[in-house]
């Protein structure tokens, strides 16, 4: 494969990524500021609408599978055209609601969003699989579009401050709210030309007919992907709730509400930067040891987060650095190794038209994970006496909000570094399941 069919490959990543991140971090604290809802609420909300998605997925990757295969000239691709405007729109209602806007906004809103962003991902990263003929370009493909995606999720985290900013809007504006309605509309162009160039440029693929059902049941009973797929639960767990909690953490706990988009953009930067180092590193080293690498260096240096206070930017700063650092192995291993194990089906004469099935209950476990973060975490906090915005003002109850904040604290900060501890334990009694997978 060509370098320019594989950067072409890779640009659908960035609209995507800058699509999720203020799906799954700027509208808690969007909808909970702006409309009053409170964080019990909000997280209940996000846990049933991403359960509901997240049920659907293996049967949007089934039906991917049939569709595909109904029509290979033009393989994945009217799929992913499809979904394009209820993404688009969908993230447009998400983030620029009324002043009025009820709970059912929300909902609605969510549902339109996950199910364009659901398609369009289950097709996308099938097709990524189906690309590549051998282990190492398989990890290649996964890097440029992981590649991709930190870029788009670095611009996503910069853009609300800019925008917001942006004109020097009126007093009585909230340049949150402003910075996030910007964001939406540009979105909309952002994803229209990197959805041009990916489907115009990119490699073509072919499928044959999956079979009746099994594509939808085997990867249940497929002992190495399920292994793989509650490795890749516990960690993206650890990985959802910090991310459900951050933008509240920064605020009312470090109390520098003003570098959100600083301290967001450092991370996946970071990712971006170390993630040919990861690629090589796989390379050299193996799939499952840059995996487990990453983990470690996600736990090392996450874990004396929970111990930070107001002003402590420099130190967060670093955790940001070091843990956007083990992003780039976490974001292009996993999906490398769930390629391999295609392939190898394939070989073995298994599911070998099936990619869109396994994605779907990859991308099921993965919606899972967001949604518990947000329906434990949130609820969570709320319930141990954390109230958005205590942070540094003069409280009434000040004994209470600083058990509220402590409690934010512990949750974003040692709760993750716990189930990441737990995520490594697995990923190295199965090793040897994932061997097979070297690069």
């Amino acid at each position: 494969m060509r370098n320019g069919q594989l950067l072409a490959y890779g640009a659908l990543g960035f609209p995507l990524a800058f699509a999720a991140l203020p799906l799954y971090v700027h509208v808690p604290r969007l909808y909970a500021e702006s409309f009053g809802f409170s964080l019990g609420l909000v997280g209940a909300v996000l846990l049933l609408v991403r359960l509901a998605d997240a049920v659907i997925d293996p049967w949007l990757g089934r039906w991917s599978d049939q569709a595909s295969a109904g029509n290979p000239s033009h393989g994945r691709r009217p799929q992913i055209i499809r979904a394009l405007p209820l993404l688009g729109g969908g993230l447009l209602l998400l983030l620029t609601p009324p002043p009025d806007a009820s709970i059912l906004w929300l909902v609605v809103a969510l549902v339109v969003t996950f199910l364009g962003f659901s398609i369009i991902t289950i097709n996308y990263h099938a097709w990524g699989a189906e690309i590549a003929a051998s282990d190492h370009p398989r990890t290649q493909v996964t890097a440029a579009r992981e590649g991709f995606s930190l870029a788009g999720v670095v611009f996503a985290a910069a853009l609300p401050t800019v925008l917001g900013n942006l004109g020097n809007p009126a007093a009585d504006s909230n340049e949150f709210v402003l910075g996030l309605q910007r964001t939406a509309w540009l979105f909309i162009p952002v994803l229209a030309i990197a959805a041009l160039i990916t489907l115009t440029r990119a490699p073509r693929t072919t499928a044959g007919a999956p079979p009746a059902m099994a594509s939808l049941t085997a990867p249940l009973f497929d002992p190495v992907y399920s292994r793989l797929l509650l490795i890749l639960g516990a960690s993206g767990i650890a990985a959802a709730i910090p991310a459900t909690l951050v933008l509240f953490y920064i605020a009312d706990v470090l109390q520098l509400a003003a570098w959100q988009g600083a301290f967001l953009a450092l991370y996946f930067v970071a990712g971006a930067a170390t993630l040919p180092l990861w690629v090589w590193h796989a390379r050299r080293y193996g799939k499952v040891a840059s995996w487990a690498c990453s983990m470690a260096l996600a736990i090392l240096s996450f874990v004396w987060a929970f111990t930070l206070g107001p002003g402590d930017g420099l130190a967060f700063a670093a955790i940001c650095a070091f843990s956007g650092m083990a992003l780039g192995a976490e974001l292009a291993v996993p999906p490398a190794i769930l390629a391999d194990r295609l392939a190898r089906l394939a070989g073995q004469g298994g599911a070998s038209n099936s990619a869109g099935s396994y994605f779907g209950l990859w991308n099921f476990v993965t919606k899972l994970n967001l949604a518990l973060a947000a329906g434990i975490a949130l609820p969570l906090v709320s319930l141990a006496g954390y109230k958005v915005g205590t942070g540094g003002t003069a409280a009434v109850d000040i004994v209470a909000d600083e058990q509220g904040l402590m409690a934010l604290a512990l949750v974003y900060g040692l709760l993750p570094a716990v189930i990441k501890i737990g995520a490594l334990i697995l990923l190295w009694r199965w090793r040897h399941h994932f061997a097979e997978t070297k690069p």
